[in-house]
């Protein structure tokens, strides 16, 4: 089922190929099925974020795209914190969809031809305190049930290539079956 997004767009693309915690802004990404961003250091087929290349490097990578949703922007900066897109590292910045309310298996449909599948939540970790001190704090929460609430954007695979750019739309297409709820990868 396909849910319409009034105004769901992206804000920015950023890609970076060395391992570094934000990356640049660009006027466009190719995203490509399978693998992630083309240039981008996270690509591939299996794991590419250091730590875990460490534990198993043999690991699925279920984090080929990082999406992150500017609204975030908005609520950190009420805790005195400047962020803007690609700062925390994601490859495609939204604004007017709910990525962290998405259901694992969840289909973002990017501008005319790309598609990602959202696998799962970006856990912040402390290189978010490396670039701005008291930045985890504000991206890391508790719901009102008392279990933490990440922040930090959500992870995906690519399914369908294409060309990514500031300004394309954002159209979400929800799973068959019971919604799954997101958690870390």
């Amino acid at each position: 089922m396909s849910t319409p997004q009034d105004n769901a767009r992206v804000v920015a693309v950023s890609r970076d190929d060395e391992h570094r915690f934000s990356k640049p802004v660009v006027e466009e990404i190719t995203l490509v099925a399978g693998w992630g961003v083309e240039g981008d250091a996270h690509a591939g087929t299996t794991v590419q974020h250091r730590s875990r290349v460490a534990r198993d490097p043999s690991q699925p990578n279920l984090r080929q795209v990082h999406l992150l949703h500017a609204e975030v922007f908005d609520e950190v900066a009420a805790a005195g914190h400047v962020v803007v897109p690609g700062d925390m590292g994601e490859n495609v910045t939204t604004r007017g969809v709910d990525l962290l309310g998405l259901p694992t298996g969840a289909l973002l449909h990017l501008g005319d031809e790309a598609c990602v599948r959202v696998t799962g939540l970006r856990n912040p970790c402390q290189q978010i305190n490396d670039f701005d001190p008291g930045l985890l704090r504000a991206v890391l929460g508790r719901a009102e049930d008392g279990s933490v609430e990440r922040k930090g954007g959500v992870m995906g695979v690519v399914v369908t290539g294409g060309v990514v750019r500031a300004g394309d739309a954002v159209r979400v297409e929800l799973p068959a079956g019971e919604p799954q709820p997101l958690v870390p990868v």
